[in-house]
């Protein structure tokens, strides 16, 4: 395993630990944290699922060459 997911995964766990594994603690603190930085956050609408085709495909996926259909 990558040393640098080793590490994120450890940061990860021991930030969990501090809040007994609350999720709404958790949250609570990275709002706060989000607060606190000063920076301006913004909130996207949700996206609206892509169509699909008849074949159950993206109507809008890419093709092999990277390049995209429709």
């Amino acid at each position: 395993m990558d040393d640098v997911l080793l590490e994120v995964r450890k940061v990860r766990e021991a930030y969990a630990r501090q809040f007994g594994y609350d999720l709404q603690a958790i949250h609570r603190d990275l709002k706060a944290q989000e607060q606190a930085s000063g920076r301006r956050v913004v909130s996207l609408p949700p996206r609206l699922p892509r169509p699909t085709t008849a074949n159950g495909h993206d109507s809008h996926a890419a093709n092999a060459s990277g390049r995209i259909n429709g």
